[in-house]
């Protein structure tokens, strides 16, 4: 009987243990949603074509750009991209453009086959890159790549 009682014991003493277990208990949605104003996820700011247009100081076109480098995976995320041949749209900076030009960005920019708008503003930051590489330029943040359109 006693050696009944020395299995039996424990198993009663861990099943009275986890049936004893309360979880805690949380509302998926409140009655009353304070944060409803201050909640943008996935949302991010995109800029139109005239906007992009008015921020920017260099606008280019050219269906010559391909991604030469980036920083992937080693901090802080930026793109560089080159630019081999083009025309300019807009400058308040600089009246001649040489090509082949490199520029930087800090998003992964996806060009079309066709000729896109490149909006150019005046490098921040990023002063040890733009030395070693004499880039002058980045990608306007908030404008998307735009199709030039053929009127």
């Amino acid at each position: 009987m006693k050696l009944r009682l020395n299995h039996f014991l424990p198993v009663l003493f861990m099943g009275f243990l986890f049936s004893c277990e309360k979880k805690y208990q949380r509302p998926d949605e409140y009655k009353v949603d304070l944060f409803k104003d201050e909640r943008s996820e996935n949302q991010a700011y995109v800029m139109s074509e005239d906007e992009a247009y008015d921020k920017s100081d260099m606008v280019l076109s050219s269906s010559n750009t391909q991604l030469i480098d980036s920083s992937a995976g080693r901090g802080k995320s930026f793109f560089i991209y080159k630019i081999n041949a083009g025309s300019v749209k807009k400058t308040t900076r600089d009246s001649v453009v040489t090509f082949p030009i490199e520029i930087l960005s800090t998003q992964k920019l996806k060009f079309k086959k066709d000729s896109s708008y490149i909006f150019l503003q005046k490098l921040k930051g990023f002063k040890f890159i733009a030395e070693e590489k004499k880039i002058k330029y980045q990608w306007v943040t908030g404008a998307p790549v735009y199709p030039v359109k053929n009127n």
